[in-house]
């Protein structure tokens, strides 16, 4: 089809906050995993983000039962930041996006050229979405903070990956956290988890939690849905809200014999002094257990 044949499909969303803010959740690859999705039964699993003009992106996209995928991929060909970005998908269709700051307060504009395989209408919504995700999703982002921790390990990363995921080694690098930390489920992509310990009453509480992608090796991604409080799994709610959403990232840097492992997530500000303390005394934890 010829350019000038193609149907040209405008969405916009205005979101309650400054442009330079909007600029960063847009772009980076962090913030993109978790809004990048047009409904609940889809997400972002990995993304890859070279702003610039000539460089290249690649998002991940996948069902959450796994069932199919597809890389959303392209080209950049204008960046202007905070306020414009204009780009080739590898299917050769044009996007072009505008940020318009006023009051703090920002007007996002996309036009994308439909594609001929499903209707138009139905590719305008699904792009809707996206946008009202990203709205929703910049509009809460102040309730986290990511956090980042990283250790240079003596051994191949094919060890440090199974020394964190086998559960006798888990629950001795995390008793840090709790004497009685454990996991219960599948580190599978795909699958729901628990994280769980017994606290001073001798309760069992925790998190449930969702495989958002998991590659041997190089690095897993944990999604936190839910809490589990005295036993019982709940998920929704105000303090399941508090963390609903939030991302916990491994990645695994092999570097000759050696691992550098990097530590990412989301962490609720009230923590962020609790996990300052923990988090470098866990990895020396597990450094001493790869070690061995």
């Amino acid at each position: 089809m010829n350019r000038s044949e193609r149907t040209l499909v405008n969405v916009q969303t205005l979101v309650k906050l400054p442009v330079a803010r909007i600029w960063d959740l847009w772009t980076d690859p962090w913030h993109i995993i978790h809004w990048n999705q047009a409904s609940a039964e889809w997400h972002t699993a990995r993304a890859e983000n070279d702003v610039k003009k000539n460089g290249r992106f690649s998002y991940r996209m996948e069902a959450r039962d796994g069932s199919v995928g597809f890389d959303f991929s392209g080209e950049y060909r204008k960046v202007i930041k905070n306020k414009s970005i204009e780009y080739f998908l590898d299917d050769s269709r044009i996007v072009s996006i505008t940020f318009s700051e006023d009051n703090n307060e920002t007007l996002i504009s996309e036009s994308f050229e439909a594609e001929e395989t499903y209707p138009v209408d139905y590719q305008r919504e699904g792009w809707q979405s996206i946008l009202n995700n990203f709205k929703n999703y910049a509009e809460t982002s102040e309730r986290f903070r990511v956090l980042h921790y990283e250790i240079l390990i003596n051994a191949p990363a094919d060890k440090v990956y199974r020394t964190m995921l086998e559960k006798e080694l888990y629950a001795a690098w995390t008793s840090i956290f709790n004497p009685s930390c454990r996991f219960e489920g599948s580190w599978d992509k795909g699958s729901k988890i628990l994280f769980l310990g017994e606290d001073k009453e001798g309760k069992t509480n925790g998190m449930v939690s969702w495989i958002k992608d998991n590659i041997p090796n190089r690095s897993i991604k944990i999604e936190h849905q839910g809490i589990v409080k005295d036993g019982e799994e709940i998920m929704t709610g105000p303090e399941v809200e508090q963390w609903k959403g939030s991302i916990e990232s491994y990645g695994f840097i092999s570097m000759n014999d050696k691992t550098l492992l990097s530590v990412d997530f989301d962490s609720v500000k009230e923590f962020e002094v609790y996990f300052s303390q923990t988090w470098p005394e866990v990895l020396k934890k597990l450094k001493s257990i790869c070690e061995k």
